[in-house]
């Protein structure tokens, strides 16, 4: 069901979490308007994005799904887009949001790092990744506009037929009943501003209905199919992640989980430079929604983070089953990662095919 808690830090719909690049502090704003619109207050103009303006929805598939940079040009001029400088600018716009609270930073030190740390934590908060592994190179930072606006995400590649998969955040790929993103890349291994394993447009995204009708925080998720990088799709550039559609229960109660959260906070203490994680046992939202919590200080930009249970912090390697979402503005120390059950199998089952 759709969130009804007023105080929630929506990362999706009506707390503009793209409008902060990810997690968002604020109270919930009234529908239908679209958060991002109403949060920043601008129209989106065509020379500064590419795109489709298109929608196709399939009640059979039950999958909404946008086409992006379908050609060779059109992913060029993407790529073209994103130079140095729109890249460094494209961070969490707090200013412009009314009831934003400051994200604690449970004593971390800026950007998140921690002195010392020399071997992953069963209990992060939000230190700074120490291994390495497969998670650091099928990991990655996403660059979108959104109405007219340049704003970070996260995302994983998943293992997939057509090898050019991605899992994200609803929220970083469409403005709930809102905007699509326009622009969108992703930077595997993304790391101070290096991109060493190249960077991937988007040829088409997917959501559920469920996100693109009603903005239910529950459905939260994404697929983002990409174009190949100089003819290699990004799979075979840096390796993929198992995805589970089976890991909670029906009743959405199970609790008590080991699971890992990765992605690229950008707010304070943060700085989105380096890949960070949070990691404990979950417990159920209680909030009006199916989604789970984990202890977690991560701010704007980790959303969109895969959430990995069964993970191997020798190898990088685990199975996907949520992804970063939201927080709640009077427990801003928990982290809420949607399930990934029928409807994300959809979603991904669609863009396999892709």
């Amino acid at each position: 069901m759709t969130s009804s808690t007023t105080h929630k830090i929506l990362a999706p719909l009506a707390a503009a979490a793209v409008a902060l690049g990810g997690l968002a502090l604020a109270d919930k704003l009234p529908a239908p308007a679209s958060a991002v619109t109403q949060a920043v207050h601008t129209a989106y103009s065509p020379g500064t994005a590419v795109g489709r303006d298109r929608e196709e929805l399939s009640h059979v598939d039950g999958v909404s799904h946008q086409a992006a940079a379908v050609t060779g040009d059109a992913s060029q001029a993407v790529l073209d887009y994103w130079t140095d400088e729109r890249m460094a600018a494209a961070k969490p716009i707090t200013s412009m949001l009314e009831g934003v609270l400051p994200m604690a930073g449970d004593g971390l030190l800026p950007d998140g790092g921690v002195e010392h740390q020399s071997s992953p934590r069963s209990d992060s908060r939000g230190e700074r990744w120490p291994a390495d592994g497969l998670v650091t190179r099928t990991t990655g930072k996403v660059y979108l506009t959104m109405n007219g606006r340049d704003f970070t995400c996260s995302a994983s590649v998943v293992d997939a037929a057509n090898r050019s998969t991605l899992v994200t955040a609803g929220h970083c790929a469409k403005d709930g009943r809102g905007s699509w993103a326009r622009n969108w890349t992703f930077v595997p291994a993304y790391s101070a501003g290096d991109s060493p394993y190249g960077r991937f447009t988007a040829s088409d995204m997917l959501v559920s209905p469920e996100w693109s009708r009603r903005a239910d925080d529950s459905y939260d998720f994404a697929m983002v199919v990409v174009n190949t990088d100089d003819g290699t799709p990004v799979q075979d550039r840096v390796g993929a992640q198992r995805i589970a559609f089976d890991s909670w229960t029906e009743d959405g109660v199970r609790d008590g989980v080991q699971v890992y959260a990765f992605g690229y906070p950008s707010s304070s203490p943060y700085g989105g430079r380096h890949l960070h994680y949070c990691s404990g046992r979950t417990t159920p939202d209680t909030g009006g929604t199916t989604a789970n919590g984990v202890r977690c200080a991560m701010t704007q930009g980790s959303s969109g983070g895969p959430w990995f249970t069964a993970f191997d912090p020798r190898t990088g390697r685990g199975t996907i089953s949520s992804v970063i979402s939201f927080k709640y503005a009077d427990d801003r120390h928990t982290q809420y990662g949607p399930r990934l059950g029928e409807q994300a199998r959809k979603l991904y089952d669609r863009a396999a095919r892709l």
